[in-house]
């Protein structure tokens, strides 16, 4: 009891824990607050917060690589396609027109872990032949084995099909729970039914992302505090100093490519259940800059910070779509710059204002020792000054 009683206290008094309840609360209140706002049709709102989901996956997973290990990677998407194309092949009707002449329909959960398995073998791949690359090395060996993926898949139809090319993979199966199908079972009109609860397609796969992200948080917040992720810290604060205090350098670098990427797989196959069909386009460069803008905008190395980049940067397509769009048509008759254009630009205005005046993100980490230590440096630098 009394051990009970300290856990209590220790954790009242984490500035993250009262974050991650305000979090959690407005999640599991989105979608009855969705269909109040839209007077019952808000299930495109739930949808957009179920794509958002997904990226916060991404960001999670990358935080582990680029804000615990302080390794930076441009070719993240690569491992968000291997866990996509993995699930995609493996659970719907593709292999069926390959060598194998036989389509594979896994289940849900042996698929995931599949993916997870497969993206993570990979990381570690990437990670093997760069251990001694540092900055904008790593950064070019990162973006090219990402790029290197994404034409792969494109073109892994022939001689013998897999992938299906540029057309891509439909028809994926959707995701099963104990014999019920999210997607809804036919005739249901996209209605899930579990026991006497029914609920619309969309919120199913929302609140199972949701518990997916919760997981995630879980799991790398105790990693952040273990002996493994201080050992990342002290790689990304000093890479020599660490190696001079007896850290293995080359297997926790190992072990941050391989769990940032399997996080990556996780993604990819949770995105390929939810839309039903894949493609290499999803899986580009850009994918990757939006994936390390979240981070970098949130809190490097701040998980609720990364939680709330991921958030915002997602959702910001679909409000410039109906807000900026609208506006243009309004004034100028036509439409001048499309979202997804304003979009990217919006991307690369934000990280350039961030790092000359926010350089620990939006929602830095409270505890200075767990910030980078360039962004460090900048705010004591600043309080001089001040």
């Amino acid at each position: 009891m009394n051990r009970l009683m300290d856990y209590a206290r220790a954790h009242s008094r984490n500035p993250n824990a009262i974050a991650y309840g305000a979090m959690l609360i407005g999640a599991l209140l989105y979608p009855v607050i969705a269909q109040f706002i839209t007077g019952g049709n808000g299930d495109a709102l739930v949808g957009l917060a179920a794509d958002a989901g997904v990226f916060v996956l991404l960001a999670i997973g990358l935080n582990v690589v680029v804000g615990f290990a302080g390794l930076l990677d441009l070719g993240y998407a690569a491992f968000f396609a291997i866990g996509a194309y993995t699930y995609a092949m493996i659970a719907s009707n593709e292999l069926a027109t390959s060598p194998l002449h036989h389509a594979l329909h896994v289940p849900f959960w042996i698929a995931l872990f599949v993916g997870l398995f497969i993206a993570a073998v990979a990381g570690a791949l990437l990670g093997a032949p760069t251990l001694r690359l540092r900055g904008d090395y790593l950064a070019i060996v990162t973006l090219g084995f990402g790029e290197i993926i994404r034409i792969f898949m494109n073109n892994l139809n022939d001689p013998i099909n897999f992938t299906n090319g540029p057309q891509g993979i439909n028809l994926i199966d959707p995701i099963r729970i104990f014999g019920v199908s999210l997607a809804g079972e036919a005739g249901s009109k996209a209605t899930v039914h579990i026991g006497g609860l029914s609920m619309p397609s969309v919120n199913a796969y929302y609140f199972l992302f949701l518990l997916l992200c919760i997981a995630t948080i879980f799991m790398t917040s105790r990693l952040q505090h273990s002996r493994l992720g201080r050992a990342w810290v002290a790689i990304r604060e000093d890479e020599i100093a660490a190696k001079a205090m007896g850290i293995n350098t080359r297997n926790v670098k190992l072990l941050a490519f391989s769990m940032g990427a399997s996080f990556g797989g996780v993604a990819g196959a949770m995105f390929a259940a939810f839309q039903g069909f894949v493609s290499p386009e999803s899986f580009s460069l850009t994918e990757s800059i939006a994936v390390l803008a979240m981070v970098v905008l949130g809190g490097i190395g701040h998980i609720p910070g990364v939680v709330m980049g991921g958030v915002l940067l997602a959702a910001l397509p679909e409000v410039l779509r109906h807000v900026v769009e609208p506006a243009q048509q309004a004034l100028f008759g036509k439409v001048v710059i499309e979202a997804e254009v304003l979009r990217q630009l919006l991307y690369g205005l934000a990280m350039v204002v961030i790092m000359l005046y926010r350089p620990a993100g939006l929602w830095p980490s409270p505890v200075k020792e767990d910030r980078p230590a360039a962004a460090l440096a900048r705010e004591e630098h600043e309080e001089n000054e001040a």
